[in-house]
């Protein structure tokens, strides 16, 4: 597949041709040096896994609008995410940069960077997730020969305390914000149901009579774009059982409206909610006021920061009270529309300790019942 050639000033030149007839060639001191290049290269191409040297040339922002514009099966709000971390992350440092270039030691000392300037870890940790995929594709392209991404070491994530509110609390908050939500908070609560769910949700999918939500839609806002679409995933798309108490409430609001009419809006009673106007001007305000959250300085252009519950804190609150009326990792499971129990159990299992007491006093039942059975039915010589 080529050839090794003493050249006149005593260093020996390997040649060979590439799949495409083109010859490429270096030069060695020694020959056995040049002559286990080629072998390499041979073997490379016998496997399959040859890269072209010219390859590396590639700028890392070239190869980075190929991997973003022909990424598929990508939610538009997933794929407005991932941008957002490339422009923002990636490439200010390595958009001008060679593939071949890129090192563990470029990568390494990136993610510190990032880290220094206050970056969160989960925030690196997926800036680093769309690298390794842009590079991914590079291998794939047999560009590079290998992804350094995948020897990283990542920041490890603390995963924050979840916050949840009593049934009490949940009471508080509804009451608190504003008239034209209260009925959507009771309904998070109980339900579990995302704020995208909850802004797709119409009329024809809640049951009165039968105390269900269909979750079969949900509304999601991508650079000032309103779409409709089924949940991410066949799990999150699930029928959830409401208690009487909500229903009686979602019956009273949702009175009139016509099948495919939104049942939550924005205030105009019309137009779908938008995640990050209700936040900043009907959450945040609501959870000050019942204490649920305060402003605070930070070092934003505005000075000052919300820091508390969130509207997803109501999905966490829905599993907790599941949890204290008795229901099952499984039933847990389907109403969150979670894909596994394990999740559940990963996530929640510390909630079910109060549960301790009753499962240790039924056990002890069960031991003393079966000892008095033995010594009942135990002959009179094993007495």
């Amino acid at each position: 597949m080529g050839n090794v050639a003493k050249r006149p000033d005593g260093r020996y030149r390997a040649r060979y041709r590439d799949p495409s007839g083109l010859e490429h060639a270096r030069h060695f001191d020694k020959k056995r040096d040049a002559d286990r290049w080629l072998t390499s290269i041979g073997a490379d191409l016998d496997r399959g896994e040859y890269v072209d040297p010219r390859g590396g040339r590639t700028l890392f922002a070239e190869r980075y609008q190929f991997w973003f514009a022909t990424t598929v099966n990508l939610r538009e709000s997933t794929r407005a995410r991932d941008d957002s971390y490339g422009r923002n992350l990636i490439l200010p440092t390595f958009e001008h940069r060679k593939l071949s270039s890129i090192d563990h030691d470029s990568i390494q000392r990136w993610m510190a960077e990032l880290g220094r300037e206050g970056y969160a870890p989960a925030t690196v940790v997926k800036g680093h997730q769309i690298m390794s995929k842009v590079l991914c594709s590079a291998v794939r392209a047999r560009l590079i020969p290998t992804n350094l991404c995948a020897d990283s070491e990542l920041p490890e994530i603390e995963r924050n305390e979840q916050r949840f509110l009593s049934a009490e609390e949940v009471a508080q908050l509804a009451e608190t914000i504003n008239p034209h939500f209260r009925v959507m908070v009771l309904v998070a609560a109980y339900s579990g149901l995302r704020l995208g769910e909850l802004a797709g949700l119409r009329r024809r999918r809640i049951d009165l009579e039968g105390c269900t939500v269909d979750v079969a839609e949900i509304c999601i806002h991508v650079r000032d774009r309103t779409s409709f679409g089924p949940p991410k995933t066949k799990a999150s798309q699930r029928r959830v059982p409401i208690p009487d108490y909500v229903v009686e409430e979602l019956a009273e609001h949702v009175a009139g409206m016509k099948a495919d009419d939104l049942a939550f809006t924005s205030l105009d009673g019309r137009s779908p909610i938008r995640s990050s106007n209700f936040h900043r001007r009907i959450w945040q305000p609501a959870c000050v006021e019942a204490g649920f959250g305060e402003m605070v300085d930070n070092d934003t252009k505005t000075g000052r920061g919300y820091v508390g519950l969130r509207p997803h804190d109501l999905r966490h609150t829905a599993v907790a009270l599941w949890i204290a009326g008795g229901a099952s990792p499984k039933e847990i499971a389907a109403r969150a529309g979670h894909t596994s129990v394990s999740t559940v159990l990963d996530r929640y299992g510390h909630l079910g300790s109060g549960s301790e007491k009753v499962l240790n006093d039924a056990l002890d039942k069960m031991a003393r019942r079966a000892a008095k059975t033995k010594r009942r039915n135990a002959m009179p010589n094993e007495r």
